[in-house]
């Protein structure tokens, strides 16, 4: 009655729960914990190559120098270098350049649809109720803060 070894146990693991997939298209996966060499991805199909820390990026398949490398179903960079499967995607072989987007409503980037915006109707916006001043600058005695719901809009919020 022999169980498991270490080893097959970091392996059946490593396919429940250790990566989160944020979309079908995506070309990278995150690391749930931190994955060590050899760890194998069932959900994934791949063999970690070498350790990730928790939070970053892993490949999912093969990407070429140049290739766009997506997350949310958004270029998150581009690969500065080929990129194998199971490998950490971070800093290193990723690299950031300007993005043509889409013209027109309906057109795909990167995998996303576009869509025309749907404003809100003027009668139903928000206002500024704010101070004016004896000088005619505006002011307001509130704060205003500007949160993100992602590690990744933390610097344009910043």
């Amino acid at each position: 009655m022999n169980g498991p070894n270490a080893r097959e146990r970091e392996t059946e693991q490593a396919g429940s729960g250790r990566t989160i997939r944020l979309h079908p298209g995506d070309t990278v996966v995150v690391a749930a914990c931190e994955l060590a060499p050899g760890a194998s991805l069932a959900a994934e199909n791949i063999v970690v190559g070498e350790r990730i820390p928790a939070g970053h990026k892993v490949a999912t398949r093969h990407i070429e120098r140049g290739e766009p490398v997506t997350k949310y179903s958004q270029v998150i960079g581009f690969a500065n270098a080929d990129i194998a499967p199971g490998s950490h995607v971070h800093t290193h072989n990723l690299e950031y350049r300007a993005i043509r987007q889409a013209g027109q409503a309906g057109q795909a980037r990167a995998g996303a649809t576009l869509r025309a915006t749907d404003f809100v109707a003027e009668d139903q916006r928000a206002t500024f109720q704010g101070i004016v001043r004896a000088d005619g600058r505006i002011a307001t005695r509130n704060y205003i803060g500007v949160l993100t719901s992602v590690n990744c809009s933390a610097t344009v919020a910043r």
